[in-house]
């Protein structure tokens, strides 16, 4: 049994604001701290999975530029995914018998919810998938279900984790937070929070076979609205200076600029 992991870092245990996250906010401490609770975190999914009965395990660092965590940090008996995989989401998850979205954020948008954005807060405002507003969690659940992969765990705060659960019906969720605000949450202990992921992979690993892939309706009707003004393209149905859409057979292509 294949499991697949893709973490990223807003909704890891004991991150709480940019300063976390952004070298630009003057706390390289604090950068460092959330890179090793990612680590950590990762460890305690990877843990579950296994006591579950996964035989293959990968994990994908899905933050930035792919370099927050290092072959070392990880459990030796996952195959870590390091660095960049241009043209592909999610680089060699075919065959996986389930997805897991570890340190996931809310959408954009979403009142109270730590660090929410949409793939980046300095490019892109909105994304809807036909007519519905999505965030990270529904449209990785959509290329996801585009390889016939079901997402089955989501990790982060209860902002994502309700979002999670509006998207994927029967998704295994795993809060680790309370948010208060984009820059402020009620934490618990860290061996708290990692023993429960280990739990609730389990659960969600022991389940797989009961959680459906979401479903879409193609081709998808992709709308962004941008926070800058793009110049109109042919490619697109513009709806104002900052909002596109366009009708596509593949989520992934169009997320990564293919088609």
């Amino acid at each position: 049994m294949k499991i697949y992991i893709f973490v990223d870092i807003e909704g890891i245990s004991g991150v709480s604001s940019r300063k976390y996250i952004s070298m630009d906010e003057g706390r390289p401490d604090l950068v460092a701290l959330a890179r090793k609770y990612m680590a950590e975190d990762t460890n305690a999914c990877i843990e579950g999975c296994f006591r579950a009965g996964a035989t293959e395990v990968i994990v994908r660092d899905g933050h930035g530029g792919s370099s927050n965590m290092t072959r070392e940090q990880i459990d030796p008996r996952a195959d870590f995914i390091d660095g960049m995989t241009p043209g592909v989401r999610f680089a060699d998850i075919e065959g996986a018998d389930g997805l897991i979205l570890l340190g996931y954020h809310a959408m954009a948008g979403t009142a109270g919810a730590v660090l929410e954005h949409t793939y980046s807060s300095v490019e892109i405002q909105n994304i809807w998938l036909n007519g519905r507003k999505a965030g990270e969690v529904g449209i990785d659940a959509a290329i996801a279900a585009e390889h016939k992969i079901p997402v089955i765990l989501v990790s982060g705060d209860d902002k994502v984790c309700a979002e999670a659960s509006e998207w994927i019906p029967g998704v295994v969720t795993c809060e680790v937070k309370k948010s208060f605000c984009s820059f402020g949450a009620r934490i618990p202990s860290l061996e708290k929070t990692r023993a429960l992921i280990t739990r609730k992979t389990e659960e969600a690993v022991r389940k797989l076979r009961e959680i459906p892939c979401i479903k879409l309706d193609y081709p998808v009707k992709y709308r962004v609205e941008l926070v800058e003004r793009r110049q109109p393209t042919p490619w697109a149905k513009h709806i104002d200076g900052r909002t596109y859409e366009m009708e596509t057979d593949s989520v992934e292509q169009t997320l990564l600029g293919k088609n």
